[in-house]
């Protein structure tokens, strides 16, 4: 029985081969080296406290539709006035309603956007460079280890970062033999949908210190960021929340003003003689 992942991936194979009739790679890459290259993903998550990835969306397969009527690059300039460090652009057609379009409207406000769909083809990473896409998302659960390895190494040859999105400690096994440095710690479960609220503190242990982590999933508030940052969260990821908020300047200022807040916090100092007290 297929699972919404097998779906998804379907649907992608399908997309690659349609728009490689249309256009083949070479003509892309060619059209695609010459597009401005965006600003660093890394670099925007390296901040000082944990910094938030706010992402345009407007269906999933398990909510169905979210915010039909979004208007991408409207909701992207509302979450940089409230200090969002980059914006992740849901770009899979089918079951979010998102597209390419999307993403260049967001990168082309200047910030880190990232391309969030089901990537299997090198011809993607072409599509989100020529669309002035910062990053790409490889979801591990969704590749085979020789092809994570050839769709990383082809987004790095074009100038993008990369987030790898892992789910357990196998695939974080994986995320590390790719030297991944960027790396998402999913709550969800692709294959069901169901959230696991500790699937990202079970899982940073498993990182290497030098990784930028981001919590996806589940976060909702700014108690969440506050947690994830105890769990060692460099970045948070944050979806449905902000779609659905009213206001969505005030609730990324929200998460932001969180998550600067641990940078800020003073860390605990020995007593002058050294010791650890009673």
């Amino acid at each position: 029985m297929d699972t919404y992942l097998d779906d998804l991936l379907a649907g992608a194979r399908r997309r690659v081969e349609e728009a490689r009739a249309r256009e083949p790679l070479e003509a892309l890459r060619e059209r695609a080296t010459d597009a401005p290259y965006g600003p660093s993903f890394h670099d925007a998550l390296a901040a000082d406290g944990v910094s938030v990835i706010a992402e345009v969306k407007r269906a999933s397969p398990s909510k169905g539709p979210i915010a039909p009527d979004l208007n991408a690059p409207g909701q992207a300039a509302a979450y940089v006035s409230g200090g969002a460090a980059a914006v992740s652009v849901l770009t899979e057609p089918d079951q979010f309603q998102g597209s390419l379009l999307d993403l260049a409207d967001v990168a082309a406000l200047g910030v880190p956007a990232l391309r969030k769909d089901f990537v299997v083809d090198p011809y993607q990473v072409w599509e989100a460079r020529a669309a002035g896409a910062a990053a790409v998302l490889l979801i591990v659960a969704a590749l085979d280890e020789p092809t994570l390895a050839l769709l990383h190494a082809e987004a790095r040859a074009a100038g993008l970062d990369v987030l790898v999105e892992i789910h357990d400690e196998a695939e974080a096994a994986a995320a590390g033999r790719i030297d991944a440095t960027v790396v998402g710690v999913n709550a969800r479960d692709l294959r069901t949908f169901e959230l696991d609220r500790d699937g990202f503190a079970r899982l940073r242990g498993h990182l290497g210190d030098h990784v930028l982590a981001v919590a996806e999933s589940g976060i909702r508030d700014a108690d969440d960021v506050r947690r994830a940052a105890t769990e060692g969260a460099d970045a948070v990821l944050v979806g449905e929340t902000l779609v659905r908020a009213a206001d969505p300047t005030a609730a990324v200022a929200d998460l932001v003003a969180a998550g600067r807040a641990i940078a800020a916090a003073p860390t605990a100092a020995p007593d002058a003689a050294g010791s650890e007290g009673p």
